[in-house]
């Protein structure tokens, strides 16, 4: 995510046997799936007994009246014996749940849908959900007031759901650990153009209504999941290595909106070069006219930004492909690791196009007093409420502007590169990036760790 998104979370305040769901069964007996997966700063969101591998969405939206009728297709694998599981999903109404085919029983506790497939389900079995739904949608918020989720607009809607905002328009385990593919079949009025992450399969116009139908075969953690709705022109072109890069640009904005993604093959090349092989099928942008977001987030494979964007916020959310999307967080405070190497990859990128160094934009940041709100919260634990706070992205950059100088040019590059390698389409914490680190430089590392992730003042000493 881009800033000026400096926003939001909210913590649910549950004690860690509710938030962990631990069941007192006896050993091999069904118990329900946990409500949440135990995520410090959300323990609530995402679930536990089942693994999902891919979700097929089918949504009718009318922007006019914002009326939303959703089918959900999920398919999973159950990892424990189950006598119920919960889904994610905050408002509409619930109109039927099917578990294999089969008529399951369900009920709802505020975010949770709480379903009990009839017969239980054995651990390593593959089922498959379909949930239907409707409703009429909103304008979500965080508890900091940022508009996040299905986010309606005048023409369609803004989609962004960093960080556990995809509940607010399907069914869903909502944590990064739990990667699937999806499908999207979403059906709108003709003449509005729907968006979503991979590659445009088809559009088809009957009766007045378009259905757009876009698949993302790569692992994709649910909150960089998009189905965008506007008056968006489309436009499809490759880079010369042949990826295709998809563009839709809101039709009120002008011809210069798109002026910030003119050298994204150019940047796809340097990073290419940097951090290893680009990880994904496809590419582009979603340039939407929504004021009111005032953000940008890099939604897999076509990042959403809420106006025209700045080339350093292109570098920025390209950059979160490597390094957020195809290397997740395992929880939400490693969310560090992130942020930290977009930022650092803004510095990479002006850099490469004449501008300051690294290490001169370090000196520039370091030279900010110690009453600075740069240097607090901690970078690796910034408390849930506040997760996006300016640490996690500039702080973040210098600690690894700081271990470059520190470990020097080989091991560093050498870090990045085995870093992406090793966890590529998986996820990945703190801990697993400092033992990392340590590795391939050969050096003990704990004190320059502690000063820069887990210290709150300016570093003196490291």
């Amino acid at each position: 995510m881009s800033r000026p998104a400096l926003r939001r979370a909210t913590s649910t305040a549950v004690t860690a046997l509710v938030a962990l769901g631990l069941a007192t069964s006896p050993a091999g007996a069904a118990a329900a799936g946990a409500p949440g997966v135990g995520d410090p700063y959300f323990p609530l969101a995402g679930n536990g007994g089942y693994d999902v591998g891919q979700y097929d969405l089918r949504i009718r939206y009318e922007p006019s009246t914002r009326a939303f009728d959703g089918t959900a297709v999920l398919r999973a694998r159950a990892t424990q014996d189950l006598s119920r599981f919960n889904l994610d999903l905050r408002g509409f109404a619930v109109r039927s749940v099917r578990v294999d085919g089969r008529p399951a029983r369900f009920d709802r506790d505020r975010q949770e849908l709480r379903v009990r497939p009839r017969g239980g389900l054995e651990r390593g079995e593959r089922f498959t959900v379909v949930v239907e739904y409707d409703g009429t949608t909103g304008r979500p918020t965080d508890s900091g007031g940022a508009l996040y989720g299905w986010v309606s607009t005048p023409d369609g809607a803004f989609v962004a759901n960093e960080p556990e905002g995809a509940s607010t328009w399907y069914p869903v385990n909502d944590t990064p650990t739990d990667k699937a593919t999806y499908r999207f079949r979403v059906t709108v009025p003709e003449g509005t153009t729907a968006v979503a992450n991979g590659q445009l399969v088809s559009q088809r116009t009957r009766g007045g209504w378009t259905t757009w139908v876009w698949e993302a075969r790569d692992p994709m953690a649910s909150y960089l999941s998009t189905a965008s709705v506007g008056d968006y022109d489309l436009t499809i072109a490759r880079t010369a290595q042949g990826l295709p890069v998809i563009d839709a640009v809101d039709r009120d904005l002008g011809d210069d909106a798109a002026e910030g993604t003119r050298r994204t093959a150019e940047m796809i090349d340097l990073f290419t070069g940097l951090f290893g092989p680009y990880p994904f099928e496809a590419y582009g942008a979603i340039v939407d006219d929504d004021e009111d977001a005032g953000y940008a987030l890099e939604t897999q494979t076509r990042p959403i930004y809420s106006g025209p964007p700045s080339e350093s916020t292109v570098a920025h959310e390209l950059s979160h492909q490597w390094f957020g999307n195809s290397v997740s967080p395992e929880q939400w405070d490693d969310l560090w690791l992130n942020e930290g190497f977009a930022t650092y990859a803004e510095w990479l990128w002006a850099e490469h196009t004449g501008g300051p160094t690294p290490a001169e934009q370090f000196d520039e940041l370091y030279a900010e007093p110690a009453t600075s709100s740069l240097w607090a919260p901690a970078v690796a634990d910034p408390g849930a409420e506040t997760l996006f706070s300016r640490s996690v992205y500039d702080k973040a950059a210098m600690t690894l502007q700081a271990l470059r100088e520190r470990i020097g040019e080989r091991a560093f590059w050498r870090l990045v590169r085995t870093w992406y390698r090793d966890h590529r389409d998986a996820n990945a914490s703190t801990a697993d990036f400092t033992r990392l680190a340590e590795r391939v430089s050969g050096r003990q590392l704990d004190g320059f760790f502690r000063t820069w992730l887990y210290g709150t003042g300016k570093p003196t000493d490291w």
